[in-house]
């Protein structure tokens, strides 16, 4: 019986000119990660990567922390994230300017709150159905591109039993959303989507009928300090 472990990236920079770097925190967040696994015997046989730097930076960290840095890494950019962006800017074009959503949220008592609001309400929008033809990759597409994803993942498991994909929580939650509610789907990922943790892990068994969900967005490792524990 095969295990695919889906991690979410360590914390991004959020508001830094390049978000997709993974911040000081998210590099610890990432060694802590692989030296947990490490103490709980957990190698894998191979590591899946999408192509966003915060998740190959994160994959990097992990398996530092491993101390296995020898370990099979490829990339697979089916589990790359959704542009989020892109999906907020249709949602309010006046957001194009980057400088406008900046100052509506330092406007804020609570920046990282007011911007969930605003992310939240984007990702409603594209995932209702009713507007796929303005999104450069509708809501459909990229959960096909997510089932797609899943079913490669699925095939290397006949040859490696345990599997790790570095990923980021848009991707993690359509991938448990799919083998939990199918058709669905939507309003279960919606729901996932909004507690990922940074480095949280989700586990997948592999059976006889395929993939099937174990635990969703695991996260002990991250306890033990409060500052580790982040969700943007």
């Amino acid at each position: 019986m095969g295990r695919l472990l889906l991690v979410r990236h360590g914390q991004a920079s959020f508001g830094a000119d390049d978000y997709d770097a993974l911040s000081d925190l998210g590099v610890e967040q990432a060694r802590v990660l692989g030296k947990s696994f490490a103490g709980r015997g957990i190698r894998p046989d191979l590591v899946l990567c999408g192509s966003l730097r915060r998740q190959r930076e994160t994959a990097a960290g992990l398996l530092d922390g491993l101390g296995d840095p020898a370990v099979d890494v490829r990339a697979d950019a089916g589990w790359d994230e959704f542009d989020f962006q892109h999906v907020v800017e249709v949602h309010r074009p006046a957001y194009r300017d980057r400088a406008v959503l900046a100052a509506e949220l330092a406007r804020s008592e609570q920046p990282a709150r007011a911007f969930q609001e605003i992310f939240e309400a984007a990702t409603g929008r594209w995932s209702s159905g009713g507007f796929d033809g303005e999104y450069t990759e509708s809501y459909p597409a990229f959960r096909q591109r997510i089932a797609g994803a899943l079913e490669r993942a699925g095939e290397l498991l006949r040859e490696h039993r345990d599997i790790v994909a570095v990923s980021s929580g848009g991707p993690i939650a359509m991938a448990a959303a799919l083998l939990t509610a199918g058709a669905d789907a939507a309003a279960v990922w919606a729901a996932l989507n909004r507690v990922a943790v940074n480095t949280g892990v989700t586990k997948l068994v592999s059976g006889r009928r395929g993939l099937w969900l174990s635990t969703y967005n695991e996260h002990t490792h991250v306890e033990t300090e409060p500052r580790l524990l982040t969700y943007r």
